[in-house]
């Protein structure tokens, strides 16, 4: 999203994990998704890093203008809550480790950024953020583990907030299928 909100123009390879090329194991030792290779070969294989990169260039809409902030929630949430969705939604993965416990977990943090919400109507104040983007997504995926509970949670300015998330023409702009990418491909051009 911060790429498209910054309006760097880049090639999209769409990948399955299950299925990785070559040119992502060669790009980037840990094989996971994002990676950004740049035009002199530096890669940045980490979200963050590459919102960054990308406002860095172009932050039209200010969203670093509450940085450390932002950086400080996002930490949170990258750290303990990211730690808890990950055994919350894949359990299977992390045997003698309850969901429930980590679901329970999340929640507390849910509970936070409701609380934040009650005040603004974003993460950090009036406007987004760099918080709000990078923390939506985790957000999203703990709410579909289990929609039906989720949904049932008394947190209503995090349900109305990731409801406008899950509405605004940014999602709904970046998050179109693309097909899976093979070598020797054509790239799809990822443009605003």
């Amino acid at each position: 999203m911060a790429l498209f909100a910054s309006g760097q123009v880049c090639a999209l390879r769409e990948v399955i994990l299950a299925d990785k090329p070559q040119e992502l194991l060669t790009a980037s030792a840990k094989a996971t998704v994002p990676v950004l290779v740049l035009p002199n070969d530096i890669v940045i294989d980490q979200s963050l890093d590459i919102m960054l990169w990308a406002l860095a260039k172009n932050d039209p809409q200010n969203w670093l203008a509450c940085q450390q902030p932002a950086l400080e929630l996002i930490a949170e949430s990258d750290g303990p809550f990211k730690h808890n969705l990950d055994r919350y939604k894949y359990g299977t993965r992390y045997p003698g480790e309850p969901p429930q416990e980590h679901r329970q977990k999340g929640q507390l943090f849910l509970t936070n950024l409701d609380a934040r919400l009650g005040e603004n109507p974003f993460l950090l104040g009036p406007g987004v953020s760099l918080a709000d983007i990078a923390i939506f997504p985790f957000v999203r995926q703990f709410a579909n583990t289990d929609r039906q509970w989720f949904d049932q949670l008394n947190l209503p300015n995090l349900h109305n907030w990731l409801a406008e998330r899950l509405h605004s023409e940014l999602f709904t702009s970046v998050m179109k299928k693309y097909p899976q990418w093979k070598t020797g491909d054509e790239d799809v051009k990822f443009v605003v």
